[in-house]
């Protein structure tokens, strides 16, 4: 079998380097946005899992693929399914039209990259 294509991991690494280098230069603006984003992601009325499926369809919906990325992969690290990420999809499709649905296609392709890489490392563990 074929090692799964890696488009995503690739994508949400460089921007992570990328981020490293903003840190640097705007340390004040890069604490507020992780200040921000750990104060809105833990779970509180909303699960955690919930929540970056909400950001998927944002991401989506602003044609943001590292956004995408990024959230698609927290949001299989807290359990969330393919089938779950297709409805959402759906909605985000239906409220965003066209340019919505090739991201969309975009956040499934990235659902099967980072769902194979956890199999991958679970197997890899037992």
């Amino acid at each position: 079998m074929s090692e799964p294509k890696r488009h995503f991991h690739d994508m949400t690494q460089e921007v992570t380097h990328n981020l490293a280098y903003m840190r640097a230069e705007l340390p004040d603006v890069m604490k507020g946005f992780h200040d921000l984003g750990r104060a809105t992601a833990h779970a509180g009325a909303l699960d955690t899992k919930t929540k970056e499926l909400i950001a998927v369809a944002l991401g989506v919906a602003a044609h943001c693929d590292p956004c995408i990325g990024f959230h698609v992969k927290a949001f299989v690290r807290h359990g969330g399914t393919k089938r779950e990420l297709a409805e959402a999809l759906g909605m985000a499709v239906y409220m965003g039209g066209g340019p919505s649905l090739m991201y969309a296609a975009n956040a499934l392709a990235a659902i099967d990259e980072f769902l194979a890489a956890a199999q991958a490392k679970a197997a890899a563990a037992t």
